[in-house]
């Protein structure tokens, strides 16, 4: 389209859930981030994605440039220090920052996590603001304790960012979902964190800035890292009328569209002219989930068996509108492999080269290209391009799939098979037509297809890369006479076998998952560690039942006399599946006494019996010979 465009990106590279998983597998947080982004790194390019840059944010160039900006927002007042409670585990003696820390989100009441409700309202979290916090690492209850922060002061951007939204492009979810945020309240935001993984805050040894002030910072020192070995100014990127155009996950819209803007504005940076915010992901139509198995690994499940990345590329992009939900099934995959890409696309690109090379010797024939062909790919450049300006990647591919099914139906309603038998020269300016539309093709697919279309170019006997023309050689007519390359199938048919045995790995990855997950719910009914004394606290003795009878319309629940040693309980237990009332009088059984006396079914309980859950069987608890009833158990 004629832009020059710098395409960055990179690894975040701090954070809670770095140093968390870095511990839980002893290792440092540089090493941990170092594997992961060399394995990002790896799969990009096997998938044919190509950045200018692609860093993390712990490179120096990106702690350089946090620590400016952030001392550009307190030179001009934007930042200030306060004193706040924050969670506190005073068994792991430190501070607990963001994923350290799990409790009730203060708002909607919902399980929530340090810095976010993801179970619930989905908010933002500031530093102390979880309710009945509980350590992440050990389990135990967090105390609050009074600890010096600072402070971005985001209430102070509101009439700005209300502004500043309202010319915002990009996709319009994003822009609405930020909008109605700073209408309803903006409150001053916390930047410090208590770790020794991050970017040191200007001045403080013992604090760093929050991952989600140095992670968006990372666009701008990647800017910078590549303009240094290029010669180019970073600040005519950051400091200029460029337009900056972020794709990011629709889960961080909030990060981007309100924190970010504010502190570009606030240290003097350029804003962002777009926000495009994609849809989330689902796996075989249920939620992406990495815990229940619910992926598809890119490098193991799809690059290493062989397929080719073109075929995800053209799904990921074509299956919906960019903002929307997408799914990805391997039967819907194959399906849209087979019928739009082998069916279509290929098709016609082989079908008219391939009568080309039989019939004209490989060459370009001569005769005028039709000049509704010339329109109808003018049409379709004008509608790829508008698309991609709208950030309707859909819109444009479906455009490009729209000329392919054209392409076919030209070819199929002027029957050149039949017109080089008697008018050859006609023959030759429909076939010339074709080729002039497969030049089209793979002009206009190459942004979502590179490979396959560099072969398409190259099967067209054109001179380069596809890679490197402007969608504008796409009306080039393509000259009379020129030798064209060999014909070759561009995309091969997925078969039935080979989709079932891919659609099994997926489905057994998902059994192995939940048997572990039911595995570790059992081994999660463990409780945590209690001291003697809490122990002691308890009263369970050895009790004998003297009555046992049914409750009126429950056929769980039996109602029992136990002695439990001078003083006899009513007590209401579920056990009316494993045991009859009458054989349960003058047995033993082990009481908890001194439990809160609730009502079961109406009838009052006023003790416990204890039992082993053995398949969902309750076997009481027995001593091993005859004791006195009321003997207490140590």
């Amino acid at each position: 389209m004629g832009k020059d465009v710098l395409f960055v990106c990179g690894s975040d590279a701090h954070g809670t859930p770095i140093v968390v998983n870095a511990e839980a597998q002893g290792m440092t947080p540089k090493a941990l981030v170092a594997r992961y982004h060399q394995h990002f790194d790896e799969v990009f390019k096997g998938m044919g994605v190509d950045f200018n840059f692609f860093g993390d944010t712990d490179d120096d160039a990106c702690h350089n440039r946090t620590q400016e900006i952030v001392r550009a927002l307190m030179a001009e007042g934007h930042v200030y220090s306060k004193d706040i409670e924050l969670a506190y585990c005073p068994k792991c003696e430190r501070f607990l920052p963001d994923r350290y820390v799990e409790g009730e989100c203060p708002y909607c009441g919902k399980p929530a996590r340090g810095d976010e409700c993801d179970m619930g309202c989905g908010r933002h979290l500031e530093p102390g603001e979880i309710k009945n916090a509980v350590c992440k690492v050990c389990g135990g209850k967090a105390e609050y304790r009074k600890q010096t922060h600072y402070f971005f002061r985001l209430s102070q951007f509101k009439d700005f960012l209300l502004c500043y939204l309202e010319t915002l492009g990009g996709t319009a979810s994003a822009r609405n979902y930020a909008m109605e945020w700073v209408r309803q309240e903006l409150k001053d935001w916390c930047i410090t964190r208590n770790m020794a993984w991050g970017v040191k805050f200007p001045g403080h040894e013992d604090l760093v800035v929050y991952v989600w002030v140095d992670a968006p910072i990372g666009y701008i020192a990647f800017t910078e890292e590549w303009c240094a070995k290029n010669g180019v100014d970073w600040q005519s990127y950051w400091k200029s009328d460029a337009q900056i155009v972020h794709f990011i996950g629709g889960d961080i819209v909030y990060h981007h569209c309100i924190f970010w803007p504010a502190m570009l504005k606030g240290a003097g940076y350029t804003l962002p002219s777009a926000v495009v915010a994609s849809g989330m992901l689902k796996i075989d139509d249920k939620k992406f989930s990495k815990s229940r198995g619910n992926v598809i690994w890119v490098k193991d499940d799809y690059l290493e068996k062989g397929l080719h990345p073109d075929l995800l590329r053209y799904y990921l992009a074509s299956y919906t509108a960019h903002n929307k939900e997408v799914n990805f099934a391997w039967k819907i995959f194959a399906d849209k492999v087979n019928t739009e890409l082998v069916g279509a696309l290929g098709n016609f690109i082989n079908r008219a080269l391939t009568f080309t090379a039989k019939n004209f010797d490989s060459r370009v024939p001569q005769g005028e290209i039709d000049p509704e062909v010339m329109t109808r790919i003018g049409q379709t450049l004008n509608e790829v391009v508008s698309g991609l300006e709208e950030y309707e990647f859909k819109k444009a591919i479906d455009s490009v799939m729209a000329l392919a099914d054209y392409g076919n139906i030209y070819f199929q309603s002027h029957e050149p098979w039949k017109l080089v038998k008697g008018d050859k020269a006609a023959a030759g300016a429909v076939l010339r037509s074709c080729l002039q539309i497969a030049k089209a093709l793979a002009v206009l697919m190459q942004p979502v297809m590179p490979t396959k279309m560099e072969a398409a170019w190259k099967q067209l006997g054109l001179d380069g890369s596809v890679a490197e023309r402007s969608f504008q050689e796409a009306i080039a007519p393509l000259a009379e006479g020129r030798l064209l390359g060999t014909p070759e199938i561009l995309f091969s048919r997925m078969e039935e076998k080979f989709v079932n045995e891919l659609d099994a790995i997926f489905k057994k990855r998902m059994e192995e998952a939940e048997s572990k997950g039911k595995a570790k719910d059992k081994s999660a009914e463990k409780k945590a560690e209690i001291s003697f004394e809490q122990f002691g606290s308890m009263d369970i003795r050895i009790g004998e039942i003297k009555e046992a009878g049914a409750i009126k319309g429950s056929k769980k629940l039996i109602k029992l006399q136990v002695d439990i040693g001078g003083e006899v309980r009513q007590v209401v237990a579920g056990i009316a599946g494993a045991y009859s009332a009458n054989e349960l009088v003058g047995t033993q059984v082990v009481v908890l006494t001194n439990l809160k006396p609730t009502k079961l079914f109406g009838v009052d309980s006023q003790a416990m019996l204890l039992a082993a859950d053995v398949e969902g069987k309750a076997v009481l608890l027995q001593p091993r010979e005859s004791v006195k009833t009321g003997t207490k158990v140590r």
